[in-house]
């Protein structure tokens, strides 16, 4: 067994655990934890598979912006996960049996006989690998990257939505209201008589200055 054979079986062997630890911790924060550490992992098998782009990729955008943002989200909110555990039990045989064809799809599809690569093109120390990835994204497969983006964009306005939508005990604005909005709704001038200025005479400002 070579150096990075061994590698891979260490990493993949961390890997699976963590992605294990991020459905069965109790703890949400240990969770977010667990799943930065099978992040990191990731970005080690994707170094073995000279994919350095995206490796770096992966610490940098998930680890370094969006698993900060979640870990600072679930610490922040005051969720009580006690109540969302009580339906675990109930929903695990629907969730068991997804589970079960996902697995058997991704056997099915590893063991098909198409699924057999002989002829493997290592890639070139001489090109980057973002450059060789920049060209295939925007020539060969235009047209999956472009669908992804608009997935990407009906997940974000369907999250927008999920969180404008009116909750009890939450601050709901409706965009609408706050466009057709006037200056007279928000703005009152009120007139007010002028006091009159009070205009001390000599003698009391005299008296009230201390005697030297």
């Amino acid at each position: 067994m070579d150096m990075s054979l061994a590698i891979f079986y260490v990493f993949a062997a961390v890997l699976v655990f963590a992605a294990f630890r991020v459905i069965t911790a109790k703890n949400p924060v240990h969770a977010v934890l667990y799943l930065v550490l099978s992040f990191f992992n990731s970005a080690v098998l994707w170094m073995l598979m000279k994919a350095e782009f995206l490796a770096v990729s992966l610490i940098v955008i998930y680890v370094g912006a969006v698993m900060v943002l979640f870990l600072f989200v679930v610490m922040m909110l005051d969720i009580n996960f006690e109540a969302l555990r009580k339906s675990f039990w109930k929903f695990l045989p629907v969730a068991g049996t997804v589970a079960v064809i996902m697995l058997a799809e991704m056997v099915l599809i590893l063991t098909h006989r198409y699924a057999k690569i002989d002829n493997v093109v290592e890639p070139s120390f001489n090109t980057a690998s973002a450059e060789v990835l920049g060209k295939l994204i925007y020539t060969q497969y235009f047209l999956p990257f472009q669908l992804s983006a608009v997935l990407l964009l009906v997940g974000m306005v369907a999250a927008i939505a999920l969180t404008l939508r009116k909750r009890k005990n939450t601050k709901y604005i409706n965009p609408g209201e706050q466009i057709r909005i006037k200056r007279e709704d928000r703005v009152r001038m009120v007139k007010m008589k002028s006091e009159p200025k009070f205009v001390a005479d000599d003698a009391s400002v005299a008296e009230d200055k201390p005697a030297a």
